[in-house]
């Protein structure tokens, strides 16, 4: 029988914290202010897109001791069971001082009105942490969910390329005392289930998978919330109530990657931080595409089963998992059944997901050799924004240039991510060729009925989706020439 036990437990900054009183949609940003006093973390957006209320949170991966940037206002409270907060009150040194972080922005003059600043010390603090000489693309990257209205950007990164003559990482208190974090986090651990509240005011930590399961079947209408960068905006926006809530982010089993007879499976808790070295590896298209979701904090909170099983018209996941043929893994107690992603998504806001069942795996096959695979976002700002129409494209010639295999598929044009068929089948068994790709341009009115609204209107998408193969068909064909300069190759 499953152990239970009514409190959650965690590190913050160097304090041990047990708490039975958490209601399922409260905050780690409400509980630092209003309940902890740590105001230096501030709110801003209050939905994960400026920065301003930046941590980090240390979690166990593998035995190791793994620290990433996170937004606190969309990171609820109950999901912080066995973790480590840092707070840039943290950061403070025994004898006054600041922190490097701190003073290279300081001298740097990084900081204006200073609302911003703690959300960038944090997410360089990160940053230094894991590459304590930056380039300056990781430090954009990095500060990519950091949005600053006082200075440019041009002082904090110099600030951050200079944060290592102020002190070495490896004598940073986060790494000195990573040991003894590890220990104090892993004796945290006990394998017990967590339940806090009673009735419809409840929230579960499941004690593994197979719990999961088990209480699922038991509350088949629960909320699951994985990486909470969907659910954490139903609670700040749209103040819906989440009870009763299960909370996945911390079950190790679904965050597993794995290969095998050229098919990449990914465990439904997997981060976008954390499948993108594989995927980028093994898929390189998808490395750049995964690099324009959210910011960081939002990658190392949101999760690629998450990202499916919301089944949002415009989530960047699922239109190039399916152009690559994948499957699904779908669990109801004991019971699991595989799907192809497509049949997955049946209407807006309707999956083929049954009470009681979740999501488990996404089955990724590896793209052949000789294999062409693309996929490209387009939106109104290149970083940390949402979609407006996303295409990827796979496609299979044979020696004579014919198409032997095409899958298309969008998001952003339908009420649900979707495939191209009619496209396809005017594309299929053709010569590639710039007059079929014309031809087959033709019948895309009969697959998508965009709508229009405030990301772009239905005839700018309907242009833009035709466009995308067109750019498809010149970067396969041998057209010459980049098609997309990156800022630094312009410079």
């Amino acid at each position: 029988m499953t152990a239970i036990r009514n409190e959650i437990r965690f590190l913050l900054n160097g304090r041990k914290v047990a708490l039975a009183d958490v209601r399922p949609g409260e905050t780690l940003l409400d509980f630092l202010r209003l309940d902890r006093r740590l105001t230096g973390t501030k709110e801003g957006c209050a939905e994960g897109d400026c920065g301003a209320c930046t941590v980090l949170v240390g979690r166990l991966s593998g035995g190791r001791l793994v620290y990433e940037s996170v937004n606190a206002c969309i990171r609820f409270l109950a999901s912080l069971d066995g973790c480590h907060v840092v707070t840039v009150e943290h950061l403070k040194r025994a004898d006054g001082s600041l922190h490097p972080v701190q003073q290279a922005l300081v001298d740097f003059h990084g900081s204006q009105c200073g609302f911003c600043t703690p959300g960038f010390v944090m997410s360089l603090y990160a940053l230094w942490m894991r590459e304590p000489q930056p380039s300056t693309q990781a430090i954009e990257k990095a500060l990519q969910g950091n949005l600053c209205r006082c200075t440019g950007y041009e002082p904090i990164v110099r600030a951050a390329r200079a944060v290592s003559s102020y002190g070495e990482a490896g004598a940073d208190p986060l790494a000195v005392e990573r040991a003894a974090v590890v220990a104090e986090i892993e004796a945290m651990k006990d394998g017990a289930r967590v339940e806090i509240g009673k009735g419809h005011e409840r929230l579960v930590i499941p004690a593994g998978v197979d719990d999961l399961a088990a209480v699922l079947e038991a509350e088949p209408d629960a909320t699951i919330v994985a990486g909470a960068t969907d659910v954490g905006l139903w609670v700040t926006k749209f103040m819906r109530d989440i009870a009763p809530a299960v909370f996945i982010g911390g079950l190790e089993e679904l965050r597993a990657v794995s290969e095998e007879d050229s098919v990449l499976t990914i465990g439904a808790g997997v981060s976008y931080s954390e499948a993108l070295p594989h995927l980028a590896v093994r898929i390189p298209a998808l490395g750049p595409l995964i690099d324009r979701v959210g910011g960081e904090q939002v990658r190392n909170m949101g999760t690629i089963g998450g990202n499916i099983a919301n089944g949002s018209p415009i989530g960047d996941m699922p239109p190039p998992l399916i152009a690559l043929g994948a499957r699904l893994t779908l669990r109801k107690g004991k019971e699991r059944r595989t799907i192809p992603l497509e049949d997955f998504f049946i209407a807006y806001g309707r999956q083929d997901r049954r009470p009681g069942e979740f999501v488990e795996a996404v089955h990724v096959p590896l793209p052949d050799a000789g294999t062409h695979f693309a996929a490209w976002k387009v939106s109104k700002r290149r970083d940390e924004d949402i979609t407006a129409v996303l295409g990827a494209f796979n496609l299979a010639l044979n020696a004579d240039g014919k198409v032997t295999g095409v899958r298309v598929a969008y998001g952003g044009m339908a009420a649900t991510p979707k495939r191209a068929a009619a496209v396809e089948a005017e594309l299929i068994g053709k010569t590639w060729t710039a007059g079929t790709v014309e031809r087959a341009m033709g019948a895309y009115e009969r697959d998508f009925t965009p709508i229009s609204d405030t990301r772009a209107s239905a005839a700018y998408r309907m242009l833009t989706a035709k466009n995308l193969l067109k750019r498809f068909f010149l970067e396969t064909s041998g057209a010459g020439g980049p098609l997309m300069v990156s800022r630094d190759e312009a410079a």
